[in-house]
């Protein structure tokens, strides 16, 4: 049988008689074009053409969604109170601690006013873009989701006292996954990746990890989404991976995945100190009471923003 060299990867393969004369790649890429074509990601002929971003357009849509409507429920575009965001999902120890672990979700879509949510969207849109054509959007999905909570419960770990919210731990992960799939040249093969997306990569990731260290800005849920990431994409079935493998891969990443998660959100709620604060401050909020709910002692260290910042911090 002739040997024939695959376009798309670059193996040598051997041409069976019975195979399409119109086909030049290997049959695991032929594969793959038939899984992408299922999935509704265009191709052609001689390589991949670069996709539509449907998983970051419909995040970053879900984001602008909670944003408008919390404006056009009377909270401000410019600068949310703490009591406002909360209201709307965002991260406090005082009610996540004590039973609604689904604001570790809710509080990604969250954000502190106009700006917030510009610069953690257009971070998200180009980040969001790479992920997603280089991971697949299933393996992008798990990776952002992941990240995010972890994010969150690092952040609600951190400042349990203070609310948070905001979409950047997410990012940061995707940032993290970003490192480790191209680090370990899982990207497909017809992508040429060299050191200066690593280079741009790690300059993201310093600049805002810098910015993150200013008042008001939770870099806890920075630097846990990040961690996450590099976990994920480690882990993550590379792009060149057959669909059975791929599936086993996602599952065993799914499933150890959710074990960290719930591990990680019962031992943050057991290492908390303060319980007995916690709870007074769940029913002051819970009686919307929340100004009480806050921390008075500007020498709490668990809160070291400054006052203006105790109850804000943004992600």
């Amino acid at each position: 049988m002739p040997i024939q060299r695959c376009p798309q990867c670059g193996r040598d393969f051997e041409r069976n008689f019975g195979d399409s004369p119109a086909s030049l790649n290997c049959p695991e890429c032929e594969d793959r074009f038939a899984q992408m074509s299922r999935a509704g990601i265009p191709t052609s002929g001689r390589a991949l053409v670069t996709p539509s971003s449907p998983i970051t357009t419909g995040l970053i849509g879900w984001n602008g969604l909670v944003f408008v409507i919390m404006v056009l429920r009377g909270v401000s575009p410019l600068l949310p109170s703490p009591e406002q965001a909360i209201a709307f999902g965002a991260n406090v120890g005082s009610l996540t601690f004590n039973g609604q672990w689904w604001r570790l979700l809710t509080s990604m879509f969250v954000h502190f006013g106009i700006v917030h949510i510009g610069l953690n969207m257009w971070c998200l849109w180009n980040l969001g873009r790479a992920a997603e054509q280089l991971m697949g959007r299933a393996s992008y999905l798990l990776a952002y989701f992941v990240s995010g909570i972890f994010s969150s419960i690092a952040s609600v770990y951190w400042h349990p006292m203070g609310a948070s919210a905001g979409a950047s731990g997410a990012i940061f992960g995707m940032a993290g996954v970003l490192v480790s799939y191209v680090y370990l040249k899982k990207t497909p093969s017809h992508l040429t990746i060299n050191k200066k997306m690593l280079g741009s990569l790690g300059t993201f990731i310093a600049y805002n990890l810098a910015f993150g260290a200013l008042p008001g800005i939770s870099n806890a849920a920075h630097i846990g989404g990040l961690v996450m990431g590099l976990a994920v994409g480690a882990a993550l079935p590379a792009a060149g991976a057959s669909e059975p493998e791929r599936r086993t891969r996602l599952s065993l990443v799914t499933i150890f995945s959710a074990i960290v998660l719930v591990g990680s959100a019962i031992a943050a709620k057991a290492l908390t100190k303060g319980a007995s604060e916690l709870s007074s401050a769940e029913n002051m909020v819970a009686q919307k009471r929340t100004d009480g709910a806050l921390p008075q002692n500007p020498d709490d260290r668990r809160v070291q923003d400054g006052l203006d910042f105790a109850t804000r911090l943004g992600h």
